[in-house]
């Protein structure tokens, strides 16, 4: 019985310690000390599946702003990205303005990865398909031939 009130006592302290990390980093987000933050998520993220699922998702959405705000686009844009999707499975970790900024700045990273809207309508495909024949040679109509067969062994 000793054995088991130790380990539950040892288990809920350390996720309170894993909840002290994330409220220092946030902290530290917020006096814009960005890399001190980074350092705090760097040592966070192994143990991140201990936190709770709102506070994942609030993990997520302070290392991908401060890697936003350190020029790490796409880390910023993985964490981000991954924020979204914890927010959208199980709401309740963002508030709606940092929902609105996480909206805004995925856009804007997703930018760097799809480039701008300009380049897609509404319906059109994104597939161009390219000749992979040599420049100046005319496109053959024919597909090319396969290898003859080797022959039948003899009886």
């Amino acid at each position: 019985m000793k054995w088991a009130c130790a380990c539950l006592l040892l288990l809920v302290s350390a996720c309170a310690t894993y909840r002290e990390d994330l409220n220092r980093g946030q902290r530290l987000y917020e006096e814009n000390q960005y890399e001190h933050a980074l350092a705090i998520w760097r040592i966070l993220e192994e143990d991140m599946d201990s936190l709770s699922l709102n506070d994942q998702a609030r993990y997520a959405y302070l290392r991908g702003m401060t890697d936003y705000r350190l020029r790490y686009r796409p880390d910023a844009r993985h964490w981000l990205g991954l924020a979204k999707a914890i927010e959208q499975e199980h709401g309740g970790g963002l508030s709606v303005e940092w929902k609105e900024r996480l909206k805004t700045t995925l856009d804007d990273l997703n930018q760097d990865v799809y480039g701008g809207a300009e380049r897609f309508t509404e319906g059109a495909s994104t597939f161009i398909e390219r000749s992979t024949d040599a420049p100046g040679a005319e496109p053959s109509a024919a597909p090319p031939a396969e290898p003859p067969l080797p022959p039948a062994p003899a009886p």
